[in-house]
């Protein structure tokens, strides 16, 4: 088994919603604010490649969004999916299977694309398996008002059109199965229901791809809970008990929104479970 990060584009989110009730001069300490109260936002996926079949989990937002829609998220850097895909060697026809955490639109977005006359859409990966689970799916084709703007149909829907749509069931794994991959999936439901956090095992180290349970590193503290959550009361409790056999268990963490530090580890201590190691992809890997 190969990993490799996938760099699918940089964007800034405001910061107090990042953080919801947490007061500014506390979460800018680890993440801090330009004049607009942006904070530097990533969107890092990963790519497992394992005998056969070359894997993504997540995709970024995409490309096919018009401009009013990207002003908002001030893009910043030089990347991009299908470059970061190149750069280490592949092509998106390629990747065998698409595991999305959820159906917001910066970790789907990338998995449909304009086809060639833009009269359209189309995967973006043709050869691909799309893997969510049927009670997310529900949630995200039927969206509450809270998170109608992050579920685009244009994003979501035209994965069911493919035929390419697959629903992973609880609490077996057939994509585990079907990739012959020691590959756990915790489901949480604070953030938005049904979100899935692969567990990789990599040489004998357990890789938690983190997805919007731990966005950067700085949401650590209990308290800091992201203003987008739909159940903030569900995800304290959920954070809790996942960090507790983090910190226990030596988990490495893989941050998909923490556009400074890739991979962490976390340790107890009497203030709670907190900061331990911060590692780059290649020290993790090796």
């Amino acid at each position: 088994m190969q990993l490799f990060p996938i760099e699918a584009g940089n964007f800034k989110l405001d910061g107090g919603a990042m953080f919801g009730v947490v007061p500014k001069s506390l979460w800018t300490r680890t993440n801090p604010a330009d004049q607009n109260n942006m904070i530097d936002i990533a969107a890092r996926c990963l790519l497992i490649e394992n005998g056969n079949r070359l894997t993504l989990i997540d995709t970024g937002m995409g490309n096919k969004q018009d401009e009013k829609f990207f002003g908002y998220y001030y893009q910043w850097g030089d990347f991009n999916l299908e470059s970061s895909l190149k750069n280490k060697g592949f092509h998106p026809n390629d990747v065998t299977d698409v595991f999305l955490t959820h159906l917001h639109f910066d970790h789907c977005g990338g998995a449909i694309q304009w086809n060639k006359d833009r009269t359209g859409y189309e995967p973006t990966f043709k050869n691909a398996n799309y893997w969510s689970n049927k009670d997310h799916w529900k949630w995200a084709t039927e969206p509450n008002r809270r998170e109608v703007a992050s579920f685009l149909k244009e994003n979501i829907l035209p994965i069911q059109e493919s035929g390419q749509l697959k629903f992973i069931e609880q609490p077996s794994s057939d994509f585990a199965k079907a990739n012959e991959m020691d590959f756990g999936i915790l489901f949480v439901d604070g953030h938005t229901d049904k979100q899935m956090l692969p567990h990789i095992n990599y040489k004998g180290k357990t890789l938690v791809f983190m997805a919007d349970l731990l966005p950067t590193a700085g949401h650590l503290p209990l308290p800091f809970v992201m203003g987008y959550d739909t159940r903030p009361l569900l995800t304290l409790p959920e954070k809790e008990k996942f960090l507790k056999q983090a910190a226990d268990n030596n988990y490495y963490l893989f941050l998909e929104h923490d556009a400074h530090n890739p991979i962490i580890t976390v340790k107890n201590t009497d203030k709670g479970v907190r900061l331990d190691k911060t590692l780059s992809f290649n020290e993790f890997i090796n």
